[in-house]
């Protein structure tokens, strides 16, 4: 999946353009938005790296950086910023110097630009896979199928059963457990009961894995209190999209029943 940009800036058409191009041609998703803190809100959720070529409007519009400083605090992302000395100096002062990956003060060498760019997707991606999850789940090969998808981002350990996963946790804090809710012997709903009986492994959010898709089976997982579930059906995309969306906002989609 591509890295997202997200670039920011207002009555700069041209320049904007140019560099949205640039940034497409190097192998970035890019949208471009106005200054807009509905606009920004918007693309977040999709957003992986911040972009803004400052203008006059990081003076007139203040309420915009506070709201990116919001942002970036709240996702644990950075921002970049390209700008003369004084709007740099603006923007430093609201989003914080911290929150900063890097400052091009204008004019910029794009290719430079596009290099500190490439560094920041890099980062962010080890940052992802520093994620660790624990899948669970007895059907071997759909155990080797998710660990393929989901070890390009996050650092996968799998176990094959229930009581296989307990001994595991008793030693070890996953960030995340993608658990089968239908296997035999010790089945998920024992799992969960005991890792949530443990002080150690009581908060550890917890997402049901689940090959039923009609509401009532939905409805029983969901009656147990998990963070999440993932229908065993859905494609890669849909799943990593799923597991990127909780490890940034600590809430589940794909609720719906």
């Amino acid at each position: 999946m591509a890295t997202k940009i997200l670039l920011i800036s207002r009555g700069a058409a041209f320049m904007t353009d140019a560099l949205a191009n640039n940034l497409r041609k190097s192998g970035f998703e890019t949208s471009v938005v106005d200054a807009d803190i509905k606009k920004i809100a918007k693309e977040r959720e999709s957003t992986d790296i911040y972009l803004i070529y400052a203008g006059n409007f990081v003076f007139e519009t203040p309420e915009v950086l506070v709201f990116l400083k919001d942002v970036l605090s709240e996702d644990e992302k950075t921002v970049t910023v390209v700008g003369y000395t004084e709007e740099i100096a603006e923007i430093r002062n609201s989003v914080t110097a911290n929150l900063i990956a890097a400052e091009f003060e204008r004019p910029f060498d794009m290719k430079v630009l596009i290099a500190e760019l490439e560094k920041i997707a890099r980062v962010n991606e080890e940052r992802k896979k520093g994620k660790h999850i624990l899948l669970v789940d007895d059907d071997v090969m759909y155990l080797k199928l998710m660990q393929e998808w989901l070890s390009v981002r996050y650092n996968i350990t799998i176990s094959r059963s229930g009581m296989q996963a307990i001994t595991y946790i008793a030693n070890h804090t996953p960030d995340l457990i993608l658990l089968d809710y239908d296997m035999p012997i010790t089945t998920g709903t024992q799992v969960m009961e005991m890792i949530r009986s443990e002080p150690h492994s009581a908060n550890i959010p917890i997402i049901f894995l689940t090959g039923n898709s009609n509401r009532d089976s939905v409805m029983k997982v969901m009656a147990l209190k998990p963070q999440g579930y993932l229908l065993k059906s859905m494609e890669k995309n849909q799943i990593l999209e799923s597991i990127d969306h909780f490890f940034k906002t600590q809430k589940w989609k794909n609720m719906q029943v």
